[in-house]
């Protein structure tokens, strides 16, 4: 489905470990993966808003340690970039509610007049724009600004963003983008209001599909390429004032935005400033201390474990903190395209040989974390992961060791790209296989460069670690986006990061995307996801809440559950604006 960012949880705290261990469930005894407890001292906020209801006005600064990695519409799928870019600047044709827990997953209209309405057996989708819809400048938002942006999706040069398009329309082979004037036949727009989508097959999720920023409008007169990131023109509440790469962006009104067609956005502050180029360490004892324009911040990378000392135990702070789950999985990927991961059986052994609690510890302990299991997350598989091979939460290096043995495989050294912020974690998964002979060399990249270096087949490393989370409730934006073979590409790829081609999965995911029956389906993908466990393409490591940090005086926050439990840019906002400042 979506890859979303996994930033900035750093190394080392035990302590986080010992102020989380009594209060959630204790993987050394077996207890089920992707259920977290109550009494999780990480867990107090979940479902709740904070700070009550925002008052309009002032200036809600947001301290990042990173820029964003596309705020193109075409390019953008990491989160939470996607969550700020559709709430703050672009809207889609459907979006889903601004509400916590189980709420925000529902569907509702966005630029469109509904949820679109499917015929032709479902291959074909037709959407009607809402009258009022303007851009930052006053002109009207026209269903042939949306289709040139599904187009450009498939450019060459604008990488990074969803796969759905390419996946579902009809009649794409070989097209490379509207930048050479060329346009597709199976998206139409008979009127400036209407957009009809003819799909390849049938497709009942195609208004949650519809969601994605793939489906925001950009005008072809504003087209700039490569450049459109740094200049994304507004159809939401807010539009650009200045951007300074990696320093700072500002956003004010858009004027010509008409609450009165948007019941999702809030727009509550009259400007917003994002602060880049912190360290997380410091992004949390700012917020933490609450003081001056800091009162009213909330924090863009999560919350380091060793700032858990300073929050979990103090209830005024604690009562601060954000923890929903992600419904995301994080694993290490295996690069099978190459030696010594071409070989199924050294793949088996890395299974093995990885320490997942020790990965637990470095990434904030249990009260942050749990162990996966499986490839799909709980939410997936009915609230519970499976555990095909049963392996210890420790590994069995023992094992590991004998399978490697078996391949003729007893020493290995491999590389291992990880995002900055992550290098605690991947400092745990050497040492955990350096149990079983693997050396790990390990290098670390910018977040904001991460998937670019990662996604490029020339530059990709033998192991890369890494989330997926489903962009909507359903096994279909989950395992064909990270182990479909066809999906892999040189230059962009996203997703099938272990570059997994395996012939029988292809051949399976392409029977349960015929099934009519959504039932029948889901249980399919979780047998499937028991197969390709098997085969090992990746190991599976991390079940992540999103630990974030809000100031004293923000008001309307909470983590969305589609937006990985990031805050919800469109209803946040202050208590009182008159004690903003910037």
């Amino acid at each position: 489905m979506t890859k979303r960012t996994q930033l900035a949880l750093a190394t080392s705290l035990v302590v986080a470990l010992a102020l989380g261990a009594s209060g959630c469930s204790d993987t050394k005894k077996g207890s089920a993966p992707g259920k977290g407890g109550a009494s999780n001292p990480a867990a107090a906020n979940d479902g709740k808003i904070l700070g009550g209801t925002p008052v309009k006005g002032g200036t809600l600064t947001v301290l990042s340690n990173q820029d964003f990695s596309h705020l193109d519409p075409a390019r953008n799928w990491t989160m939470p970039t996607m969550d700020f870019g559709t709430r703050l600047l672009y809207r889609t044709l459907v979006t889903f509610k601004a509400e916590p827990g189980k709420a925000g997953s529902e569907l509702v209209p966005d630029l469109a007049t509904d949820l679109g309405t499917p015929s032709n057996g479902g291959r074909t989708w037709t959407f009607t724009l809402k009258e009022g819809v303007k851009y930052e400048d006053g002109s009207p938002v026209r269903s042939q600004d949306v289709k040139y942006n599904v187009e450009r999706s498939f450019a060459p040069d604008l990488t990074g963003g969803p796969d759905y398009a390419a996946q579902y329309l009809a009649g794409t082979d070989g097209y490379k983008g509207p930048l050479q004037g060329k346009h597709l036949d199976s998206v139409k727009t008979p009127d400036d209001r209407t957009i009809v989508f003819e799909l390849k097959r049938p497709v009942a999720e195609f208004s949650a599909t519809a969601t994605l920023p793939t489906f925001a409008p950009v005008p072809e007169a504003k087209e700039k390429g490569t450049q459109y990131d740094a200049r994304p023109f507004s159809s939401g509440p807010y539009k650009i004032e200045t951007y300074d790469r990696d320093k700072k962006l500002v956003l004010v009104r858009n004027e010509h935005w008409d609450a009165a067609t948007d019941p999702v956005r809030k727009a509550y502050p009259d400007r917003f400033v994002v602060v880049m180029g912190l360290k997380g360490g410091q992004i949390d004892d700012r917020i933490i201390a609450g003081d001056g324009a800091d009162a009213s911040a909330v924090q863009y990378a999560d919350m380091r474990p060793e700032s858990a000392p300073k929050v979990l135990p103090k209830p005024e702070i604690k009562a601060r903190l954000l923890a929903e789950s992600q419904g995301c999985t994080e694993m290490l990927h295996l690069n099978n395209s190459r030696t010594p991961f071409d070989d199924p059986k050294v793949r088996e052994a890395m299974q093995y040989a990885v320490d997942k609690e020790a990965v637990i510890t470095a990434g904030g302990g249990p009260a942050l974390n749990e162990i996966a299991t499986a490839y799909l997350p709980p939410a997936l598989t009915g609230g519970k992961q499976a555990d095909t091979l049963k392996i210890a939460p420790s590994g069995d290096p023992a094992k590991a060791k004998e399978l490697l043995k078996a391949a003729g495989k007893e020493k290995l050294k491999v590389s291992l790209a990880v995002s900055t912020g992550d290098k605690g974690k991947a400092e745990a998964i050497q040492q955990g296989l350096s149990r079983a002979g693997v050396e790990v060399v390990i290098d670390t990249v910018d977040p904001g460069a991460y998937y670019d270096v990662i996604g490029d087949l020339s530059t990709t490393p033998d192991m890369t670690l890494t989330g997926w989370c489903p962009d909507y409730p359903s096994g279909s934006t989950w395992i064909p986006f990270v182990f479909d073979g066809r999906t892999v590409k040189d230059k962009g790829n996203q997703g099938n990061y272990s570059q997994f081609r395996d012939e029988a999965t292809m051949k399976r995911i392409d029977e349960i995307n015929a099934m009519d029956d959504a039932r029948q389906a889901g249980q399919a993908w979780t047998d499937l996801d028991a197969e390709i466990m098997k085969k090992s393409p990746s190991i599976p490591v991390l079940l992540e809440r999103k630990p974030l940090l809000v100031g004293p005086n923000i008001a309307g926050a909470f983590g969305h559950p589609v937006w990985t439990g990031t805050i919800d840019y469109g209803t946040v906002g202050l208590k009182d604006p008159s004690k903003s400042q910037g």
